[in-house]
């Protein structure tokens, strides 16, 4: 200890030079990562900033995908519905899938025209084919009535040759709907019974007969009876269900058992 002392009281000098460079080394180190973390901090500020706008935009772009998705989910819900089975075995009570949904896109679509037509973007690759019904998600749209590999057309229900088959859901009577006017929130109620009075909210759906339309399907809701004591049969005004004009998505309907139902009424006719 006392060799210790009489060395740092010769070699003073050089033991204080050694003391203030350790200790500006040691205040040059803290103050460099001070600044490396202050930089490093300020970039992942920036760089959050970035992501935070990139996720918000990206969100917002996904939109359509998730919209897509929702439309896919809801075809395969549709698929499940007690209304897209068929008991095929009473002993057995065996269901069986009738109907399949196959979601689509609207491409185009006209309402302002005698004949307006409905372009979608599934096609015979999709499974899709010549009278197929088409659906909102509200109810009725149209009927396939051409398709190629990836789109298909269908006839709308603003169409003069458009006549749907359709009952009165509270007494099971049966209508025929058509289109005759110029107004795409309306159609025509025709062979409604003269001693039946409909009122205006009573709701009308497809009947099932045609082998197009799945039973219960809403077409729309009585706008106004136009009922004649005088006549055997009445007429009313029909609001439509679907919101042709802001039309986005549908559903295209097969009825996998059309061919066997067809064949069962050929032989009938023979």
């Amino acid at each position: 200890m006392h060799s210790l002392l009489l060395f740092i009281r010769k070699h003073w000098f050089v033991v204080l030079f050694l003391l203030l460079e350790t200790g500006s080394l040691i205040m040059v180190s803290n103050s460099y990562s001070y600044h490396r973390s202050l930089s490093f901090n300020t970039v992942n500020d920036l760089t959050g900033g970035v992501f935070s706008a990139y996720s918000n935009i990206s969100d917002y772009l996904s939109l359509k995908q998730a919209n897509d998705s929702l439309v896919n989910e809801n075809a395969a819900l549709r698929d499940k519905l007690q209304s897209s089975l068929l008991i095929t075995d009473t002993n057995f009570v065996y269901k069986d899938t009738l109907y399949r949904y196959i979601p689509a896109h609207v491409v185009s679509i006209s309402v302002n025209h005698s004949a307006n037509y409905i372009m979608i973007n599934k096609g015979s690759l999709h499974g899709v084919k010549k009278e197929m019904s088409v659906v909102s998600t509200n109810g009725v749209a149209g009927i396939i009535i051409g398709v190629s590999d990836h789109y298909a057309l269908a006839m709308s229900m603003l169409h003069h040759n458009s006549r749907i088959s359709g009952r009165i859901k509270k007494n099971g009577l049966l209508v025929t709907i058509i289109w005759d006017t110029d107004d795409y929130h309306f159609g025509k109620i025709l062979d409604v019974p003269s001693h039946v009075t409909l009122s205006r909210g009573d709701t009308i759906v497809t009947s099932g007969i045609s082998m197009i339309f799945p039973e219960g399907i809403v077409i729309g809701t009585v706008e106004e009876n136009n009922n004649n004591p005088n006549l055997d049969f009445s007429e009313g005004v029909l609001r439509f269900a679907t919101s042709f004009k802001s039309l986005q998505n549908v559903y295209v309907i097969d009825n996998l058992l059309k061919d066997e139902q067809q064949s069962l009424l050929e032989l009938e006719n023979e």
